[in-house]
């Protein structure tokens, strides 16, 4: 089963909790050197959010999209013994096991389409991509976005996928388009979304999504109230996204009438 190459690091120090964050991650040191925005799944939408930030992470970077890498991050249960907040005592209790980090952007900022410009074909890449991932939580109110390096990084995946949150009616979704774009934060620059599109097909084969959602652990498939077991689960992230991939007329047209 071919995956992509995920490095696999120990959180060896907790610095601080990012509050602007719904789920409380936070910025902690590895046993690799580097600092990272650790993802936990125990926070609230769990390991789902870790799978939407995985696969949409890596299908960004797929299609030439600036993202932090993404590595696996184990942490262990001496964390919250030393934790005077209760709020995150209990996260770190809960998200003792594998989770998820992104390298952390030192002194990037949030992205402000009021103060920053990008060109139209990162903006259509990032409105195709989350118009295929049905990301609702690329907004001007909160845009995951970040400046650094003079380039838009593309973080915060986690809201894609929504249909994983209740895998009786996944397959309502599949014929799905994603009316939502019309508040994406990238919308009015989004003006090659015809030619991101051949390019997306080219680049987005079935063997490259098979690829990624094969990356994704067996633990974070795991959960008693899920009705469907780990591998029909991988099964449907491949077919929503080749259903979506075989309706991207149909998802431009919606972002070019939108926009």
């Amino acid at each position: 089963m071919k995956t992509i190459d995920i490095r696999t690091v120990n959180v060896v120090q907790y610095i601080k909790p990012l509050r602007e964050g719904g789920s409380l991650p936070a910025i902690v040191k590895a046993d690799d050197d580097f600092l990272y925005v650790l993802k936990f799944r125990g926070a609230g939408q769990g390991k789902k959010a870790l799978i939407a930030e995985l696969i949409g992470g890596e299908l960004a970077r797929a299609i030439g999209l600036k993202i932090p890498e993404l590595v696996f991050m184990n942490l262990d249960d001496s964390f919250s013994k030393t934790e005077p907040d209760e709020e995150i005592q209990d996260l770190l209790k809960f998200s003792v096991g594998l989770n998820l980090g992104l390298h952390f952007l030192s002194s990037a900022i949030t992205f402000d389409p009021l103060v920053t410009s990008v060109d139209a074909l990162t903006a259509s890449k990032v409105v195709l991509l989350d118009s295929i991932i049905s990301n609702i939580d690329r907004t001007v109110k909160n845009t995951n976005l970040l400046h650094w390096n003079k380039e838009l990084w593309v973080i915060d995946n986690g809201a894609s996928f929504y249909f994983h949150h209740n895998w009786t009616t996944w397959e309502n979704h599949l014929t799905k388009t994603f009316p939502l774009v019309k508040n994406h934060v990238l919308l009015a620059k989004a003006t090659q979304l015809a030619d991101v599109a051949k390019d997306f097909l080219s680049i987005l084969t079935k063997d490259k999504i098979e690829e990624i959602v094969n990356t994704i652990p067996e633990d974070w498939l795991q959960h008693e109230s899920d009705a469907l077991t780990p591998d029909e689960m991988r099964a449907a992230y491949i077919k929503y996204l080749l259903a979506k991939l075989a309706m991207i007329d149909s998802l431009v047209k919606e972002a070019e009438d939108a926009r």
